[in-house]
């Protein structure tokens, strides 16, 4: 059966914001395939996390070259549902990539020289079935290789064709000014930067948001939810199937303190009274700065995606509320 996209999906305007000083509008939550869109997950799933987000107004996708399982497995996905389901819908579609974490053996198969940056692009839009990526990043910064090689390759990028605009992750704030500075003398302005950012983790707040706003540049967030902790998930402890239950590469039990724990269930009584989950609340909190454009949400299920576009039903926040916040998440631990 044919895919038809929902008609209703752009319906509420608001939902999209602007990029920096660009022309480029993203949806405020944008779905990243960072996990559950490896091979393990199962394609019929995959797909149906896809056409949801975008039957719901969401046509922003997150790449990257290692995201998986395997390393590549992701775009090989998103390539097969971008030919068989959205063909027609590309023009519409923000789909991006990046470049820098291990994907191959060798000198080149990761950081940032020119030639892992090109033979990943390369790579990579050759698993996606594209000849251009909306926005194509460097992953990570390389200090082994001169930044102007580095921000060489995404300038080259744009000229050659085969991605629209650039943008950083995991840059310090010394290091955002020195490629800001680098891109914009070679004519190319650095679009985005894609750090992590959550309730607990506010370090972007030291500096890196005043930067981006003076440079023009949006800031696209992941790991808005702690890696599941600002959900209900953790309210009575760590679940045995949890990601901290695993003792996952990414989140472990110890990263879970009774401390954390009283600051979560405190935070949910503010959202119960807001009407919302927390996992809600977390995801508006972090686009009340104007300068994050968009938050990366994950999902493995559709229902998960359904709940968090309807956060923004209740978007703002009352003065009252952000200090009750703010006095939650400053509390020493003891």
């Amino acid at each position: 059966m044919n895919y038809l996209a929902n008609e209703s999906r752009y319906q509420n305007e608001a939902f999209y914001r602007r990029c920096g000083r660009s022309g480029l509008l993203l949806p405020a939550l944008s779905l990243g395939l960072w996990q559950n869109f490896g091979d393990d997950f199962g394609y019929s799933r995959n797909r149906d996390l896809i056409l949801k987000a975008f039957d719901l107004g969401i046509n922003h996708f997150d790449l990257a070259n290692n995201y998986g399982p395997p390393p590549g497995a992701s775009e090989r996905i998103m390539g097969r549902v971008l030919s068989e389901d959205l063909a027609a819908y590309r023009d519409e579609l923000i789909v991006t990539t990046k470049a820098g974490y291990d994907m191959w053996e060798g000198p080149y198969g990761n950081w940032g020289s020119r030639k892992h940056m090109m033979a990943s692009l390369d790579q990579s839009l050759s698993r996606l079935g594209l000849d251009y990526v909306d926005i194509f990043y460097s992953h990570r910064p390389d200090s082994n290789t001169p930044i102007e090689e580095t921000m060489g390759a995404l300038d080259y990028a744009v000229r050659s064709g085969k991605a629209l605009y650039v943008g950083i992750s995991n840059y310090s704030v010394e290091q955002t000014q020195k490629a800001v500075d680098e891109l914009k003398r070679l004519g190319t302005p650095c679009l985005v930067h894609q750090p992590r950012y959550n309730m607990f983790e506010r370090g972007i707040e030291h500096g890196l948001t005043d930067l981006l706003e003076s440079s023009g540049m949006g800031c696209v967030v992941f790991c808005p939810l702690a890696q599941g902790l600002l959900t209900n998930r953790y309210l009575d402890g760590i679940p045995s199937d949890s990601r901290a239950g695993r003792d996952s590469r990414f989140f472990k039990s110890d990263d879970v303190t009774e401390d954390k724990l009283a600051k979560v269930r405190a935070l949910n009584e503010i959202a119960k009274e807001r009407g919302q989950s927390l996992a809600q609340m977390a995801l508006v909190w972090n686009l009340r700065n104007p300068v994050v454009v968009s938050t990366l949400i994950g999902a493995s299920r559709v229902s998960q995606i359904e709940e968090n576009v309807a956060a923004l039903d209740t978007a703002t926040f009352s003065e009252a509320e952000l200090k009750r916040i703010d006095a939650i998440l400053a509390e020493k631990e003891a």
